[in-house]
């Protein structure tokens, strides 16, 4: 699992994310992939899983890309993105942070 600063995501087996994820305590609630390709190969995927302790959701999105045996995945815990070195970003935008959509 590498941080893609250009990206803003991750760079990484979408697996190895969902698994741990889930070692974290995370229950899968849906598991999505999406094709858009001629081949029918997934173009990437969503998954969402929520923690019975505390309530927190955690989301994780990837794009595959043809010919990587990894992808791009965006990180989302309780609405805060998951960035380097484990911290949550601080996004500085109020819109945001109150709930609103962005």
């Amino acid at each position: 699992m590498t941080w893609m600063e250009p990206e803003n995501g991750w760079f990484a087996v979408p697996e190895e994310i969902l698994t741990a994820l889930a070692k974290d305590g995370f229950a899968e609630c849906k598991r999505e992939l999406t094709t858009s390709r001629s081949d029918s190969r997934p173009a990437g995927g969503v998954w969402q899983g929520v923690d019975a302790r505390t309530a927190a959701v955690a989301s994780a999105i990837w794009v595959n890309r043809p010919g990587w045996e990894q992808a791009i995945v965006f990180i989302d815990i309780d609405g805060q993105s998951f960035v380097d070195r484990g911290a949550f970003s601080p996004t500085g935008d109020s819109y945001r942070d109150d709930g609103g959509e962005g």
